[in-house]
């Protein structure tokens, strides 16, 4: 099965940042950047606080440059590296003894497709987005995958397990567990589109 994957939402705004930095800021991200090697502090908090107490950059812009100057800003606005390197990142989160996850892997990103939605795979958990997260794909352990959903206060029942995220202001406020693909039914359906209908 092939899969295809959407820009992470955080990089449309990364992007837009560094395309009106010049106009709002007076510099290009490389002119930022050159600056902070040139003058600025080591260390990464104190580059951050210099930015800001310096030149008056928010905190956004502030740790946006320091990643790009210490390099850590990974992918930083770029699309078509995140999309050349989701595929692998799902491929690693299924390797190995989590091999066997991968065709419930596969009937839940077909279920996510059959709304319209975006798939956004990071390191270690692929969220699914409406405007906000509304699903999430977790292989948690080597035999069970965490199906989480955006429920709010729905009371958890059956298969629906609450996981605390609301009290803690989480998106993710329930999980369904997927150990096979099989259990990827009329139950985890209706409580996708149910995460779906929330985000509205």
């Amino acid at each position: 099965m092939t899969f295809t994957y959407d820009p992470h939402p955080g990089l449309a705004m990364i992007r837009n940042w560094i395309e009106s930095l010049k106009e709002k800021s007076g510099r290009t991200l490389e002119e930022w950047v050159a600056l902070v090697k040139k003058n600025g502090p080591s260390g990464t908090t104190q580059r951050r606080e210099w930015l800001k107490r310096e030149h008056g950059l928010g905190a956004n812009s502030a740790w946006w440059i320091v990643d790009a100057v210490e390099g850590t800003g990974d992918e930083i606005g770029d699309v078509d590296e995140y999309l050349r390197r989701a595929p692998e990142s799902v491929a690693a989160m299924f390797a190995g003894p989590k091999a066997a996850l991968l065709p419930a892997y596969e009937r839940l990103y077909t279920l996510a497709r059959t709304l319209d939605v975006k798939i956004s795979p990071g390191k270690t958990i692929v969220p699914i987005y409406r405007t906000h997260v509304v699903a999430q794909i977790k292989p948690s352990t080597r035999t069970r995958i965490d199906f989480g959903l955006a429920l709010k206060d729905t009371p958890a029942k059956g298969r629906l397990i609450d996981t605390g995220g609301l009290a803690k202001k989480d998106r993710i406020t329930h999980r369904i567990e997927v150990t096979s693909p099989s259990d990827v039914d009329g139950f985890v359906e209706k409580w996708f589109r149910r995460a779906y209908e929330l985000d509205a």
